[in-house]
């Protein structure tokens, strides 16, 4: 089982490409890095996480300049979005933007996706509805495979349009950089099916994702996919090795460990840490 650490970077954090090759150094396998436009003060929407929204989900740094600065750091570590926030994003322009992370990083880009949560901050983005935000994911989640892979890509959906075009960079990877797809049982997991590499549901929230991992194999082989080609990770893993020994018994392919916005002195101690819990897998 591979461990991933996941932050919210900010100008009070430790900087993306320092924490990259902090953690590259501690044999961390990858660096999850989520995505907030901005936060509506509205705040009409209720996080999932709990009652009161942390300061750092609108101080977050734009995920792909942040993952940039990384790639050009780094060697190793893979450099991920948890999650990219794709219905708020055009998807032309967020294929260059991958494709370009995944040229500087020379292959070690993994797309995260979901829908979101905040309806407020999808309304002032103009083009998305929340009841049909996961329609819309799933077709600029094709789009933007159709665009990676093809030389001269068109696409033609609900809400996806464009027209035969060329457009490069093309990523390194081949047939195209993994999509793990996060979001909760089964809906979730049923999209990871349908067009993603992997599934990442959020640990300690709802069911134990332990629990979870059969029934998601299984109906992977029910939608003729074979369950070996689709990674299972947790998102927010546990900060202990009894946890993590547990997750790595049940074949889990990746933990995600979160972080919290800290600075370098207070972060490398929790990267020290981690780097423990990687030997001991």
């Amino acid at each position: 089982m591979q461990i991933g650490i996941a932050m919210f970077v900010t100008d009070y954090s430790i900087q993306p490409h320092d924490l990259a090759v902090e953690a590259e150094n501690r044999g961390i396998e990858s660096l999850w890095l989520p995505e907030h436009s901005h936060i509506p003060t509205s705040r009409k929407s209720p996080w999932p996480g709990g009652p009161e929204l942390p300061k750092h989900y609108y101080d977050t740094y734009d995920p792909f300049v942040a993952l940039g600065a990384a790639a050009v750091a780094s060697k190793k570590i893979k450099l991920a979005t948890g999650i990219c926030l794709v219905v708020q994003r055009d998807p032309i322009h967020t294929a260059k933007e991958t494709a370009t992370v995944d040229r500087l990083s020379n292959g070690r880009l993994i797309l995260g996706v979901g829908a979101g949560w905040n309806a407020e901050e999808m309304a002032d983005h103009g083009t998305t509805d929340f009841k049909s935000r996961f329609r819309l994911m799933d077709e600029r989640v094709r789009a933007i495979k159709e665009i990676w892979t093809k030389s001269k890509p068109k696409f033609a959906g609900e809400f996806v349009k464009f027209d035969e075009m060329m457009q490069w960079p093309k990523p390194v990877q081949k047939p195209h950089p993994p999509i793990i797809v996060g979001g909760g049982f089964p809906h979730g997991a049923r999209r990871a099916i349908a067009f993603g590499d992997g599934w990442m549901p959020i640990g300690g929230r709802d069911m134990d994702p332990l629990e979870l991992l059969p029934r998601f194999r299984q109906m992977a082989a029910e939608a003729n996919r074979d369950p070996a080609s689709l990674s299972f990770s947790v998102f927010g893993g546990p900060m202990n090795a009894d946890g993590l020994k547990r997750y790595r018994d049940a074949k889990t392919d990746r933990a995600v460990l979160t972080l919290p916005s800290k600075s370098r002195d207070e972060t490398l101690p929790l990267l020290d840490q981690i780097a423990g819990f990687v030997k001991a897998m």
